[in-house]
């Protein structure tokens, strides 16, 4: 695991990638291992969101 002032993260509310966990919890996605990793936060999610809901074991 990382330490947390290195790590980087993807704030929500202010549409931007910041290191550290500067933002409330609600706001934030990550950590990342790097800035070009959670710059791409929604893409990941959204690819994850869609891989769960075509898991017919998780669906039945």
């Amino acid at each position: 695991m990382t330490d947390d002032d290195t790590s980087w993260y993807y704030d929500i509310a202010a549409k931007q990638v910041v290191q550290g966990k500067q933002t409330n919890a609600l706001d934030r996605m990550g950590p990342y291992p790097d800035k070009a990793t959670a710059e791409q936060a929604l893409k990941i999610a959204a690819a994850r969101n869609k891989a769960a809901d075509s898991d017919d074991d998780w669906n039945n």
